[in-house]
C-alpha cells in the first residue's frame, strides 16, 4: 500500500508558484453546522483566505485518501456525508489504511499541513484540558500536537468550555508558544478576554513569523498558537456565557456524555441556550482567524524568499 497526498487544482497550483496557503480543518463541516450552513460557512472562510491573496487548503479524508485542499463538489459531499469519523492523531492512520472517510480536527490537520509543507493553519478554537480532568483525564489531543509538529495554529484562544488555567498550564508543561495577538489577555472563544494574562503578546503578522522561524533555526520542536481575539461586534461576554456553560456541563454530566462526544454535545446545548448567537460568533471569529493566518503566510512566504 502506497500512501499519497491528493491535492486540489487550487493548492496544486499555489504550491508551484510558490503562493501563501493555509490550511483549514473540516470536523466544523462535519460536526459543527448543519447542512447547508456547514458548506456555506466552509466556503465563506475559505474566501477569506483568498481575499487575503493566499490559498485555502481544506484537509480531509475521503474514502482513505488524504486530501489537500477540496473541490467544490467533495466539500458538498462531505457536508450531506453521515457517519463521518472525527480524526486526531490516535484514528488518522487508521482511517486512511481501511478506507474510511473522516474529518480532521485540530491534531490530524496539523499533521497533514505539515506533510504538505504547509506552516500556517486557521481554526476556530483548540481543544484542551476539560473541566474535572482531573477525574476523567479528559485532555485533548490538540495541546500535545502543538509540542510535536511545527505548525503555527490561529484560534480564537480555547474553546470557553474548558479548564482555560489548566489548559494554560499544560502547554507551558510542553513548551508550546501561546502569542495573543494584539492584546493582553489571553481569549476565550466567544469571549474576548478568558480574565487570564496571555504568556505572550505580538501585534504583527511578521512578528509572529519571525517566530515560527526562529524556533526551525533553534530546533525546537513543535508549533506555536496564535491567541487571536474575536471581534468585538461578534463577543459574547463572559458573564453572559459563564452561567450557559456552567448548565451545558450540567447536564452533560446528568446524561452521561463522555469522550468524544462531550464537546458537540456542549456546543449543541449553548447555541440553544444562547438562541443561536453562540454559533453566528463562532462563524465570525473562524473568519478573522483565517484573515490573520494568511497574513502570516504570507510574511512566512516573503521571509524565506
Amino acid at each position: 500500500m502506497q500512501f499519497e497526498l491528493n491535492y486540489s487544482g487550487e493548492v496544486a497550483a499555489a504550491r508551484k508558484a510558490g503562493t501563501p496557503v493555509v490550511a483549514l480543518e473540516s470536523t466544523i463541516i462535519t460536526h459543527g453546522m448543519p447542512w447547508p450552513q456547514n458548506v456555506e460557512t466552509a466556503r465563506a472562510v475559505e474566501a477569506e483566505v483568498r481575499d487575503a491573496e493566499a490559498v485555502p487548503a481544506t484537509i480531509a479524508v475521503l474514502k482513505g485518501r488524504l486530501h489537500i485542499g477540496l473541490e467544490a463538489a467533495q466539500l458538498d459531499a462531505l457536508g450531506q456525508a453521515r457517519d463521518v469519523a472525527k480524526l486526531s492523531r490516535a484514528d488518522f492512520a487508521a482511517c486512511i489504511a481501511t478506507g474510511g472517510t473522516g474529518a480532521t480536527t485540530v491534531a490530524a490537520t496539523m499533521i497533514a499541513a505539515h506533510l504538505a509543507g504547509i506552516r500556517v493553519f486557521a481554526t476556530g478554537g483548540i481543544g484542551g484540558v476539560h473541566r474535572g480532568a482531573e477525574s476523567s483525564f479528559d485532555i485533548s489531543a490538540d495541546l500535545r500536537e502543538l509540542s510535536l509538529t511545527p505548525v503555527t495554529v490561529v484560534a480564537a484562544g480555547a474553546k470557553a468550555i474548558l479548564d482555560i488555567p489548566k489548559t494554560l498550564e499544560v502547554l507551558e508543561t510542553l513548551g508550546v508558544p501561546v502569542i495573543t495577538y494584539a492584546q493582553d489577555d489571553f481569549p476565550a472563544f466567544w469571549s474576548r478576554s478568558s480574565g487570564l494574562p496571555s504568556p505572550l503578546r505580538m501585534d504583527h503578522p511578521v512578528v509572529i513569523a519571525r517566530a515560527h522561524i526562529m524556533r526551525s533555526e533553534l530546533g525546537l520542536a513543535g508549533g506555536q498558537l496564535v491567541a487571536n481575539p474575536i471581534p468585538q461586534s461578534a463577543e459574547i461576554p463572559r458573564d453572559v456565557l459563564t452561567p450557559i456553560i456552567l448548565a451545558a456541563l450540567a447536564a452533560a454530566e446528568a446524561e452521561g456524555i463522555t469522550a468524544k462526544r462531550v464537546t458537540p454535545f456542549l456546543l449543541d446545548h449553548i447555541y440553544h441556550a444562547t438562541n443561536g448567537t453562540s454559533l453566528t460568533a463562532n462563524i465570525e471569529l473562524v473568519k478573522n482567524n483565517a484573515r490573520l493566518a494568511a497574513e502570516i503566510a504570507a510574511e512566512l512566504v516573503k521571509a524565506k524568499g
